[in-house]
């Protein structure tokens, strides 16, 4: 009885956070400010973590908020504040052929659903799958490779410096 409440709270946390994650892309296509959809999409980005957390995948959950929040989106909202665009609300963000997406993204859609579909059926996932730790992930990838992410650090770290020294000239 109990694993299945557990599985209908898991099911009320992924409907709750993809509804979040849905009105936050909605946010970021219609909101008019180029800084506000920045913020929707780190909660659409939040809301994927918080998936990966229901899925008992924490690495992957951590580095979603350590890359694609911490990294990606800082650096976002860096360029677009460092650039000589308005920062408020813009009339003419729009193409004016928006129209010729809809029906290409409902295509693309159900290329994706129909490919998957083919691609893996009825096929489930196997239930005696070997338990991986996170810390066996974390190692796999970041034993080898320790030295190219600090070395990427300094990069970011450079590129930051240099923004700030570009906007402080002005």
């Amino acid at each position: 009885m109990l694993a299945a409440d557990m599985l209908i709270a898991q099911n009320v946390g992924f409907y709750i956070i993809a509804a979040i994650m849905v009105v936050g892309a909605l946010r970021v296509v219609t909101t008019r400010n180029v800084v506000h959809a920045a913020l929707w999409l780190v909660v659409v980005l939040a809301g994927a973590a918080a998936q990966y957390v229901l899925l008992a995948a924490e690495f992957v959950a951590i580095t979603q908020v350590m890359v694609y929040i911490g990294a990606v989106m800082v650096l976002f909202l860096f360029g677009t504040m460092l650039t000589r665009a308005q920062i408020g609300a813009e009339d003419n963000l729009n193409n004016k052929n928006w129209f010729i997406g809809i029906p290409v993204a409902v295509l693309m859609f159900a290329t994706m659903v129909i490919a998957l579909n083919d691609g893996f059926g009825n096929e489930k996932l196997p239930m005696d799958a070997p338990v991986v730790t996170t810390q066996q992930v974390s190692d796999q990838i970041f034993g080898p490779y320790l030295l190219p992410f600090w070395a990427l650090s300094f990069v970011l770290l450079a590129a930051v410096i240099g923004a700030i020294v570009l906007a402080r000239r002005d």
